[in-house]
């Protein structure tokens, strides 16, 4: 069965479709916490945004999917959780919650090393960014949502989206090259 099926029997008060839906989403939630900077609190903030969502089922109507009103829901859960702390900590990756061996294509130690400079370069640059930046960046190639999921989830305009992604790569890549420079310059 596909979301819409198990929203509507969720909407009609069946809690197994509703823990079917938890089931299938959890991992694309946490993950869009971690990366919004829910860090060690990404559980609590999941957990919080599945209960908000299943109060709020009934007021889900299916103008985007299922996913995408879910992940809007984690990411204002994640800034409800940066105001409650009254920081921004900006993106935390934790490296313990990243599988290292999963995007090095080299098999040898020092393929490994590099792979593991650059995504602490990338880190860096993204914790570096303005926050609505950060969180346009990690939407569209993060997660790999759509541009009508990020509208969804961050709550902007086509165009906001559009340009502000334009913008952020811009510095993104002015970030990394400065850090190459510097480091190797």
């Amino acid at each position: 069965m596909d979301d819409e099926e198990f929203v509507t029997r969720a909407q009609a008060g069946d809690q197994e479709a509703y823990a079917l839906l938890v089931a299938r989403h959890t991992a694309s939630a946490y993950r869009t916490a971690v990366l919004l900077g829910a860090g060690s609190d990404a559980e609590d903030v999941i957990q919080e945004a599945f209960v908000k969502a299943y109060r709020k089922l009934s007021r889900y109507r299916g103008d985007s999917s299922f996913r995408s009103w879910l992940l809007a829901i984690v990411a204002n859960e994640t800034r409800n959780l940066h105001r409650s702390r009254d920081r921004r900590q900006g993106l935390v990756l934790r490296a313990a919650r990243v599988d290292p061996g999963a995007d090095i294509a080299e098999d040898d130690a020092v393929g490994g090393v590099l792979a593991g400079e650059r995504r602490a370069a990338l880190v860096r640059a993204l914790r570096s960014l303005p926050a609505k930046d950060r969180e346009v960046i990690v939407c569209r190639y993060f997660l790999d949502l759509s541009e009508d999921e990020t509208v969804t989830m961050l709550g902007w305009p086509r165009g906001t989206v559009k340009s502000r992604t334009s913008r952020a790569l811009v510095k993104l890549r002015g970030l990394l090259d400065a850090e190459v420079v510097s480091r190797h310059g």
